[in-house]
């Protein structure tokens, strides 16, 4: 068995004025390589906040995170910018593209911080808009894009770096449902590769292409469930 996250009693308070707001409350959490996970639960019961520590935009109050055996409980916002580069590929649901710049350039992004070559970069994205199915839109803009076409387009971006894995916050949000069901498919498409996925989402139609699913409520895992 392979670990990429492996999670050990995770505290996350928010001070608010006097108060301190006990939002994770002790969590536990193992992912394997190539799992496919939803994370689940209302509002308020702290999925967006663990998925902000997986995602290392944010370090817990208490307990540790290793992620493919590194410690990153503890790292500097300059080591969890890096780390965020090389392992994980985000998708959000406001796709939160560059407008201004083509489909090409906005998947290449990662590489750039990355240090890879002009080369390198028009190469590699050019290959993951091809395998997103984007090949015939690639020098358009967002604003000449359709709204899944732009999601394929951040799911690409996501995947340019071969990160350890795809964290995906609502990814189908702003989508209608038929579009919605085309971006899961590719989301089926890049767990079957191999990929590592979590899917954050309210929708038990999204997360039922999960192989896993966890529930949070009050800030901790009420119930976590393998289905396929």
């Amino acid at each position: 068995m392979s670990l990429v996250i492996k999670i050990r009693g995770i505290i996350r308070d928010f001070p608010l004025g006097p108060e301190v707001v006990k939002v994770l409350k002790g969590i536990d959490l193992d992912i394997e390589k190539g799992d496919y996970v939803a994370l689940m639960g209302p509002s308020g019961s702290g999925k967006s906040t663990l998925m902000n520590l997986l995602g290392c935009l944010d370090t817990p109050t208490g307990g540790t995170y290793e992620l493919n055996g590194e410690d990153v409980s503890n790292l500097t916002d300059d080591q969890l910018a890096e780390i965020r580069n090389k392992e994980i590929g985000f998708v959000f649901q406001t796709f939160n593209l560059l407008p201004r710049t083509t489909a090409l350039e906005n998947v290449a992004l990662p590489m750039v911080y990355a240090g890879a070559s002009k080369g390198e970069r028009k190469i590699r994205a050019s290959q993951i808009l091809k395998d997103v199915g984007l090949e015939d839109r690639m020098n358009h803009k967002p604003s000449q894009l359709s709204g899944g076409q732009r999601q394929r387009v951040a799911v690409g971006r996501a995947l340019v770096n071969n990160p350890s894995i795809i964290l995906a916050d609502e990814p189908t949000g702003n989508l209608d449902s038929t579009t919605g069901l085309e971006i899961m498919a590719l989301f089926d498409e890049i767990h079957a590769k191999g990929n590592t996925v979590i899917v954050v989402t309210h929708e038990e139609s999204v997360a039922k292409h999960a192989h896993r699913v966890i529930r949070l409520k009050d800030g901790m895992i009420e119930t976590d469930v393998r289905t396929k």
